[in-house]
């Protein structure tokens, strides 16, 4: 029987192909989970239509601005309507403006600051209350992380410190929901080159480096990302909460 039989889930953050949302959901599907998915803003809903749409007409996808709390209510409301109980959730969510992610850090504005936390780390709250009563049976909620949110990585700036909002949140969320057998995990994942990580200056030079850094002197691949997930949704993980597990060929453990 594979992993996931039986289990459903909601995913969070699939832009295209590369997202890394996409690789988990990929290898939930792959392992027997039935799927939901959302989207936010038309720019991005063909992408995810199409991509969704492999696992099955009747798939379903939500438009879903995770800032606006009618929103959430209206996506968990649907999900309870098709599902009934809900056991998996992936958010990978994260956005600040442009211009933040340029420059200097101590010169992010008052409002990238507000909003890169609102949609990169509130939004784990706000989906997590939302899940937790279909979690009837338990379940396991991964959020994405990075290594900018331990150490200072040039120009990511307020990303990384709304990164270190998140994996604090998972921590607190997941002694929060312990109690309902609802676990909160973060995968910090090594970089990749998705729509959002080529949003950073520089980021090109950053694969280069892992590259050469790393203990596996390679990156990692959205496959193994994927494997990730699978485990950390699976009953593997059964005892496993309120960690940032690093997948990154061994980069977080380098002083130089």
């Amino acid at each position: 029987m594979s992993l996931l039989t039986g289990k459903t889930g909601i995913v969070f953050g699939v832009a295209n192909k590369r997202s890394i949302a996409w690789a988990i959901a990929q290898a939930w599907a792959r392992e027997g989970a039935k799927l939901a998915f959302t989207y936010q803003g038309e720019r991005v809903r063909e992408n995810v239509e199409d991509l969704a749409g492999t696992f099955g007409s009747d798939t379903l996808i939500l438009p879903c601005d995770v800032t606006k709390d009618e929103d959430i209510a209206r996506v968990f409301s649907e999900v309870g309507a098709k599902f009934g109980k809900l056991n998996l959730l992936l958010h990978s969510v994260a956005y600040a403006p442009k211009d933040a992610l340029e420059g200097r850090f101590v010169d992010t504005s008052r409002e990238a600051y507000r909003v890169a936390h609102d949609v990169s780390a509130y939004s784990l709250v706000a989906l997590s209350r939302a899940a937790a009563p279909l979690m009837t049976d338990g379940g396991s909620i991964v959020a994405m992380s990075y290594y900018g949110a331990e150490k200072v990585v040039p120009h990511y700036n307020v990303m990384g410190v709304a990164k270190a909002s998140l994996e604090a949140t998972t921590r607190y969320l997941a002694y929060d929901l312990g109690p309902q057998k609802i676990r909160v995990n973060c995968i910090s994942a090594g970089p990749v080159n998705t729509l959002a990580a080529r949003g950073i200056a520089g980021f090109m030079d950053m694969l280069k480096h892992y590259e050469a850094h790393a203990p596996l002197k390679r990156n990692v691949t959205p496959e193994e990302l994927g494997a990730s997930g699978v485990f950390l949704a699976s009953d593997g993980a059964a005892a496993i909460t309120g960690q940032v597990i690093y997948v990154d060929g061994g980069y977080q453990i380098m002083g130089m």
